[in-house]
């Protein structure tokens, strides 16, 4: 087994992947989404991890727009407390700082704590556990990195601050893919279907009724533009169930009623 993961070890997904697979597990770095989808595809990874929502920025909708483009099943899921800090090389403090790198989600997610140092600038990098790398292999002095602080441990960085993200609770949820389509486990009580709906009225209603006639509950819906047909949706939905026979009717429905219908991925549904 070999897990792709966005990001250097070190990382988010680094993270994800060892609580997920176990400790010891191969990772394969990839500097950015597409490019860990193309590993996954060609068989360089087996798995991969992606993330694809924060509770703090919302949707990634490039993500979803990975998974609609590109034929990949959803083994998992798995939900991650994101807590930033701040690195530097040891000896360093604050106010030694000029320059501050990491990825744009981590800085969009740190802004307020940087406005009481103004004279630090942020810039937007590839990766939070990269640039945490990078300082400590090219001893960068005067530059600090927005990352974990297990990046911190990995890379020997000193922690000028922790848990600088704006909003405390801050959690982001992350999909296992793979691309062979798993047997059915009855065991599922989480799926995510996408489909598309004609332009008449109350389509998406008739849709949203059979999921509740059917005992789904309903815990995720997201709409993103059809980019070969203009002003034409897909809507991506998550919901939970407790008995997979009636996950199996719902599909069943849909598949007549709606366009472009599929299923990707049934998992375990991780409490959060």
């Amino acid at each position: 087994m070999k897990v792709g993961i966005q990001g250097a070890r070190g990382s988010y997904h680094y993270k994800v992947a060892q609580d997920f697979f176990g400790e010891d597990v191969e990772v394969l770095e990839c500097m950015s989404f597409p490019a860990l989808v193309d590993e996954l595809i060609e068989g360089e990874a087996t798995n991969a991890v992606m993330a694809i929502e924060n509770s703090i920025a919302g949707a990634i909708l490039p993500n979803y727009a990975l998974l609609d483009t590109h034929r990949l099943f959803i083994e998992g899921e798995y939900y991650l407390d994101i807590q930033h800090s701040l690195l530097a090389l040891e000896g360093q403090k604050i106010e030694d700082i000029k320059e501050v790198w990491s990825h744009p989600m981590a800085i969009l997610q740190c802004r307020e704590f940087f406005r009481q140092y103004p004279s630090i600038k942020l810039v937007e990098d590839t990766d939070t556990a990269a640039v945490a790398q990078r300082i400590q292999e090219e001893q960068l002095v005067g530059l600090g990195a927005i990352a974990s602080s297990t990046a911190g441990k990995i890379y020997n960085l000193t922690e000028l601050a922790t848990s600088i993200q704006t909003i405390k609770q801050n959690a982001t949820r992350f999909f296992i893919l793979n691309k062979e389509k798993k047997e059915k486990n009855t065991t599922v009580d989480k799926a995510s279907i996408r489909f598309t709906t004609d332009h008449k009225r109350g389509s998406l209603a008739t849709i949203l009724n059979v999921l509740s006639d059917c005992c789904m509950n309903l815990t995720k819906i997201q709409s993103m533009p059809v980019i070969q047909t203009p002003w034409e949706y897909a809507f991506f939905v998550d919901v939970t169930f407790e008995d997979y026979e009636l996950f199996k009717k719902a599909t069943q429905l849909i598949e007549i009623m709606a366009l472009n219908f599929k299923v990707l991925g049934t998992y375990k549904n991780q409490k959060r």
